[in-house]
């Protein structure tokens, strides 16, 4: 029986685009988007322990209680009523507060490994109905491969995207997600966009991104750093998620880390390529549930 893993990467994303094509009546805010992996990513050891404690180590970030890898063990815990512990040891790159999924990453990464190292032989659909319950983002990660999402972001449908390079700013200052899904200045009815009509823009538009992302103006009005950000990257430029992070396109992951050269104080700069395909994709069973 397999006792640990090591080195487990949990890789960022990016939101090519980002609508807000309405509201659910408790509040939860309809989405689409295209999402995409990229090969910044964090790294976990995952250790068996058979006393069935959850213990967190490494790189935590804000409130430890509230740790989605601490969260994703124990709902997986709860839901297969499993007796084995783990410990969990992660070590930080992707930046937090900057919309590329890092904490999301993080837990769909533990429920993966988690997944496989108790032996409990949850098919994928089900570990994305647990991932739901964690966050937005980790459906996608679970899913594990570029993908067109709708609703909540658990409705999701894979995407063919060019193989892509991306230049990355990270303004020093995070912003908080909370606060811009709640601002008034949010527009809620962007037209929703069809897939087929998605498949036909990117094919002829490429590396031209359809849509845009709502929240942006909200967090341009909020962040000076956000605007300094876009502007280094130029007009072609836009936000991912909720922000901080800002990213365009670039012919190749050379010329992705020459665009970034000369960043200015006050951001983290990160050249990255696509990842069709996330690397624990074949951890999970596509059988159905």
């Amino acid at each position: 029986m397999q006792k640990a893993y090591q080195n487990l990467p949990a890789p960022a994303k990016l939101n090519l685009f980002l609508h807000v094509v309405g509201r659910r009546a408790d509040g939860y805010h309809l989405l689409e988007s295209i999402f995409i992996l990229i090969d910044l990513a964090d790294s976990l050891d995952i250790e068996l322990l058979e006393s069935g404690e959850i213990r967190r180590t490494g790189d935590i970030v804000g409130d430890p209680e509230k740790d989605l890898c601490v969260r994703a063990a124990k709902l997986l815990q709860q839901h297969a009523d499993c007796r084995i512990g783990a410990h969990i040891h992660l070590r930080k790159r992707i930046p937090s507060g900057a919309g590329l999924g890092g904490g999301s990453s993080d837990a769909a990464t533990t429920l993966i490994a988690l997944n496989r190292l108790w032996n409990l032989g949850l098919c994928r659909q089900e570990l994305i109905g647990l991932g739901a319950k964690l966050g937005a983002d980790v459906p996608f990660f679970i899913f594990g491969e570029s993908a067109f999402a709708q609703g909540i972001g658990e409705d999701l449908q894979a995407f063919e995207i060019p193989p892509s390079s991306w230049a990355i700013v990270m303004p020093d200052t995070p912003t908080g997600t909370a606060g811009i899904f709640a601002d008034p200045h949010l527009t809620r009815d962007t037209k929703s966009l069809k897939i087929i009509n998605l498949s036909e823009l990117i094919q002829s538009n490429w590396p031209h991104l359809p849509g845009h992302n709502d929240l942006q103006p909200v967090v341009e009005r909020r962040s000076a750093d956000v605007r300094r950000a876009l502007s280094f990257l130029g007009k072609e430029a836009r936000m991912t998620g909720s922000g901080s992070a800002v990213f365009v396109h670039a012919p190749d992951k050379t010329r992705a880390a020459a665009m970034l050269k000369d960043l200015y104080q006050g951001a983290t700069g990160y050249a990255a390529d696509t990842v069709p395909v996330h690397p624990l994709h074949a951890w999970v069973s596509e059988r159905a549930c």
